[in-house]
């Protein structure tokens, strides 16, 4: 493992950075932990259900469970795996299973696998109707046989489920034609249904970075928002968000911010997105540009055409990574990782007016060992800190109001 200050700048895949945990124990056993347990996850996504239930979906011994709180993550439900058997999960640094809960608390899930040798993914979803107690069956989220990585879930107002994904299935024809083909392209599709079935799958943009996970978002009911790592003229690997007219129409591509980084590699770093009650954008990302360099914050109040400039964040000597912001009953809250030189902090900051001024940066968390990706997550009243840490496993943290 590495330590997860550091970013590992890859060809194809970066080494994984991700948490071994126990949710009780300080203290975790350096043997192999290959159970399907939470003690063991590596990655664990949350999700809030309507009733204000916690639902967090891991992936530990090549199996994918789903477990409950109903006390803010002090303790979990007896866990319902996913899976019935081990499985090749992707284990790349912006991999992780993705869930959804809608208003009659069905439980819509997708993850990946790899398929090979060299890294080609397969996406694949399931449902669950009875409260996670069980899964249907799992599927391919499309028919294709070429590689799907980096899915993205987000759950409209009216229950549909809105998918989005990296997919190389049209290097294929560019090969048939001689024709050189970069990066991959930005699938999509939707399920009406909650999750048991979705539409036959679109092209939404092709040349994207292959290795970067996506930011979604409605903008508003029917409209969905995707920040992606885009390929522009020059090999220059810069961010690109996309607002769909509905779920089944593209829209256009808008640049976030020139940064001009040309690069021919993957930086397995990708964006975060969200989209605030009034309609604005909120992202945050990392870049090695020429322009500039680290993580950067900016926001948009015309539908992504135009950017405000951008904000660094963290301190450089730190080495700030994996930014995650998220609009909330908090104010919108930007979290990311630093690493001293002994531990790593999750450090947070707070704006009360819609991303023109920020808080001063405070730590929030830390540890001296690996960790998951700092994520957020709402229950609509209150924002929390979701975090996997190998010595002290999953924490909720509330993110408490400041002056």
């Amino acid at each position: 493992m590495i330590r997860t200050g550091l970013l590992g700048i890859v060809a194809c895949v970066c080494l994984q950075s991700a948490a071994q945990g126990q949710m009780r124990a300080p203290h975790v056993s350096e043997a192999a932990c290959e159970e399907p347990t939470l003690r063991c996850a590596t990655k664990a996504t949350p999700a809030f259900g309507p009733d204000g239930t916690l639902w967090l979906v891991w992936m530990a011994g090549g199996q994918v469970s789903v477990a409950s709180s109903q006390d803010a993550g002090r303790s979990f439900s007896t866990p319902t795996q996913v899976t019935t058997k081990r499985l090749n999960l992707d284990w790349g640094p912006d991999a992780r299973p993705k869930i959804v809960v809608d208003r009659k608390g069905g439980i819509a899930l997708a993850f990946s696998t790899f398929r090979d040798e060299a890294f080609n993914g397969q996406v694949l979803y399931t449902r669950s109707t009875d409260g996670g107690k069980s899964f249907a069956e799992l599927k391919p989220i499309t028919a294709s046989n070429e590689s799907q990585r980096f899915e993205a879930l987000a759950l409209d107002q009216d229950g549909t489920v809105f998918a989005a994904w990296l997919d190389k299935r049209n290097r294929i024809f560019a090969k048939e034609a001689g024709q050189k083909y970069e990066g991959a392209g930005l699938f999509f599709t939707s399920s009406s249904d909650g999750g048991t079935t979705y539409a036959e799958a679109k092209l939404a943009r092709e040349g994207t970075c292959e290795c970067c996970r996506l930011g979604l978002a409605f903008a508003a009911s029917g409209r969905p928002v995707v920040i992606f790592r885009n390929i522009f003229e020059g090999g220059v690997r810069d961010h690109a968000v996309m607002t769909f007219t509905d779920v089944a129409t593209p829209g256009e591509v808008r640049r976030v911010s020139n940064d001009d980084w040309r690069i021919n590699a993957c930086p397995h770093h990708g964006p975060s997105l969200t989209v605030a009650p009034n309609g604005t954008y909120h992202v945050a990302w990392y870049t090695n540009g020429k322009a500039r360099k680290g993580l950067f914050y900016a926001h948009s109040r015309d539908e992504g055409r135009t950017f405000s400039s951008p904000m660094a964040l963290g301190r450089p000597d730190r080495n700030p990574t994996r930014p995650f912001v998220l609009a909330g009953a908090a104010g919108t809250v930007m979290v990311w990782k630093e690493f001293d030189g002994e531990k790593t902090s999750v450090q947070m900051t707070i704006s009360r007016d819609d991303g023109e001024t920020w808080s001063p940066p405070k730590t929030i968390s830390s540890t001296t060992d690996t960790s998951d990706h700092p994520l957020l997550v709402s229950n609509g009243k209150q924002t929390y800190l979701s975090w996997m840490t190998k010595a002290d496993g999953y924490r909720l943290t509330a993110i408490e109001d400041q002056p």
